[in-house]
């Protein structure tokens, strides 16, 4: 069996993690469903990912809608608005969604 990564032995040195603009963390291994990131300065940005869990929604299927319970996740992200225009963000984020979307096709 293999050793696991540097980073979860928590063997990084400070010159590996410096000088990022975008954090990517996950809580949703630990079964949260909604949290708030935030951003560790000097990075720009941070993605949440949370749990995939099922939740009840309208599901249209060849015109016509039920209630379905497709796996599902929030994906949520903080940015700050001095160093990114909250616009692009908020068009990056759905440009996101709609990429992972796509990819459950």
């Amino acid at each position: 069996m293999t050793s696991p990564p540097r980073a979860r032995a928590k063997r990084l040195h400070p010159d590996e993690v410096q000088g990022g603009t975008l954090t990517i963390t996950n809580p949703g291994q630990f079964g949260a469903v909604l949290a708030t990131p935030i951003i560790d300065a000097p990075e720009v940005a941070i993605l949440d990912l949370e749990a995939v869990v099922k939740r009840p929604v309208v599901v249209e299927r060849d015109g016509d809608d039920s209630i379905g319970d497709p796996p599902d996740s929030y994906l949520c992200m903080s940015w700050d608005h001095r160093a990114l225009d909250g616009v692009e963000a908020a068009r990056s984020s759905v440009r996101l969604r709609e990429g992972l979307d796509a990819g459950g096709r």
